[in-house]
């Protein structure tokens, strides 16, 4: 068994398609195919059943996938361990959700890399849960989610606080009617969302008309226009709301705290580019803190 053959079986068992996974790879989908069909006759057990919907794993494939992503976690570890040096440079792989890698993330970024130009960080955006799968399958050094979690893995620290506010279109306009407006989310594993959504239950309203935008510009767009009305941090509207352009709106206190927390995991190779990512994380935290 090859470290070639495992890091195909990974690519298959995450993307859940030959034909992704050999994009991903750069390979002929044809090789793909070939190279598990070769590991599973290695194994003498099926990895995979092939459905119309795609690659799903069998019990043999999940618990080789267990180990697979620790094996090759460790091999990346090891070459990172001869490249990287005291001083920090090389890649740093982060995720954060949409609004805070929007409006809390650049500053910090642009800091850091002034600091250290030889590190060349990247930034994807998701749901918590994406971020977290992430981070635990060792695709993410880290990432910024909105609360803490529970698992056995996982190292973590809160960053700081924010207060979630209802935002409408600029002008006067009566709450009731504000909260019968469609609603303009992220996907379906948005946490303002579930929030808003517990909230208009509690004041007997139906959360039906709910509208999916990709974007955080999308939504606020939207918003702005009139279209419809959604829960965001306040840091990430309270220009818009200085400049005019849209109204905040107070939700009930038990609905307005969020947290943002790093999340990274326990058995993470710590080069040191992450580590002095971390310590400015943690620096920051403190001097927020001594301001209050």
């Amino acid at each position: 068994m090859e470290s070639g053959d495992l890091r195909i079986f990974q690519a298959v068992a995450h993307e859940g398609s030959v034909t992704k996974a050999a994009g991903k790879l750069g390979y002929v989908q044809s090789n793909v195919t070939a190279r598990i069909q070769q590991l599973e006759s290695e194994l003498g057990t099926p990895l995979f059943y092939r459905t119309k919907k795609g690659m799903k794993l069998t019990t043999a494939g999940e618990n080789l996938l267990g180990y697979t992503d620790r094996i090759l976690s460790l091999l990346d570890e090891a070459v990172k361990s001869t490249q990287f040096s005291a001083e920090p440079k090389g890649p740093l792989r982060l995720g954060a959700l949409e609004t805070i890698a929007a409006v809390n993330l650049p500053k910090l970024l642009l800091h850091f890399h002034r600091n250290y130009p030889e590190v060349k960080p990247s930034l994807i955006t998701g749901h918590t849960e994406d971020l977290l799968q992430k981070v635990l399958q060792y695709k993410l050094d880290g990432a910024f989610v909105s609360r803490r979690v529970e698992h056995p893995d996982v190292e973590q620290f809160l960053v700081f606080e924010d207060e979630l506010v209802l935002i409408s279109e600029a002008g006067d306009a009566d709450r009731r009617e504000l909260l019968n407006k469609p609603l303009l989310f992220f996907g379906a594993g948005c946490s303002h969302r579930k929030r808003l959504e517990d909230w208009l239950r509690e004041e007997g309203i139906n959360p039906t008309n709910i509208m999916e935008f990709g974007t955080l510009e999308a939504i606020l767009g939207g918003v702005t226009a009139g279209l419809g009305v959604s829960l965001m941090p306040r840091s990430a509207v309270s220009k818009l709301e200085s400049e005019g352009k849209l109204r905040i709106h107070r939700i009930p206190p038990r609905y307005q705290q969020t947290d943002v927390v790093f999340v990274y995991r326990k058995d993470v190779f710590l080069t040191s580019a992450f580590r002095k990512f971390v310590k400015l994380l943690r620096d920051q935290l403190r001097g927020s803190r001594a301001m209050s």
